[in-house]
């Protein structure tokens, strides 16, 4: 993998983690057309995840900031209850990642699995707007509702299944306003990809592994991230969710058909 390959593959990551089109969907077609394209493990697609986890931390900072201070002693209740809805999305995310980390990392491997997968996230993104019964605040989520919200987090950890859009629709189903329950998928992210980060960590001490692709990556990543960020916040608030699901059938059937 050249440098401009690794800048690429981190542009598209950027530009697709957090849009509900699935990250992984994309990284795994694109490097399926990369001549040669190796990497220990999934550590390349984990170091991206990373760059575009401090995305979410730059973006979100006076909510991160805030939801660290509300620990201390005279905190501000309401931010101390988001931080516990946090955790307990997290706990159904690691289950499900740590039961299933060989299988799932074999998928990786499987482009035209994740371009099927891609056809399911555009199902879940149509019904979740069509049925959209979100009301309630980000105040309101509860203890029930993060723990479904991250079940469902877990389980797209499937390759061509958006996690953005997975979560930002089960939030939605389950009586959250968009705008929040896109605010509070991008916060659980957070301890998620911590979590895949450090099962990947023992990937960076692989012998000959060349670190200009993966510097370049992170960097495309973290950039094209704080966009990607701030431009589907706009789209949620105009209501136009739909037609990512129609770029998902349309991406995932086109290879299907005519991929590799």
């Amino acid at each position: 993998m050249t440098v401009l390959q690794g800048a690429l593959l981190g542009l598209l990551q950027g530009l697709t983690e957090f849009l509900p089109v699935s990250s992984s969907g994309h990284l795994v077609l694109a490097q399926s057309l990369v001549p040669g394209f190796r990497q220990p493990g999934v550590f390349f697609d984990v170091l991206l995840h990373v760059a575009t986890l401090g995305a979410v931390v730059a973006y979100f900072w006076r909510d991160v900031a805030g939801m660290a201070v509300s620990l201390l002693p005279g905190g501000d209740a309401g931010r101390r209850r988001l931080v516990g809805w946090v955790l307990a999305a997290t706990v159904p995310t690691g289950a499900i990642g740590l039961a299933l980390k060989d299988p799932i990392e074999a998928l990786f491997h499987a482009p035209r699995a994740a371009a099927a997968m891609l056809l399911v996230t555009g199902t879940v993104l149509w019904v979740s707007e069509v049925l959209n019964r979100g009301r309630d605040g980000g105040d309101r989520i509860g203890v029930w509702r993060a723990v479904a919200v991250g079940t469902v987090q877990g389980m797209a950890i499937v390759p061509g299944i958006s996690r953005s859009g997975s979560t930002i629709a089960a939030g939605t189903l389950l009586g959250i306003r968009t705008e929040d329950a896109a605010r509070f998928s991008f916060l659980i992210s957070i301890p998620a990809i911590v979590g895949a980060a450090v099962l990947e960590l023992r990937h960076a001490a692989t012998p000959g592994l060349v670190w200009g692709p993966y510097a370049a990556g992170a960097a495309a990543a973290f950039l094209s991230g704080l966009a990607a960020i701030h431009w589907l916040l706009g789209v949620i608030r105009r209501g136009r969710f739909r037609w990512f699901a129609v770029y998902c059938w349309i991406l995932g059937a086109g290879y299907l058909l005519l991929g590799p």
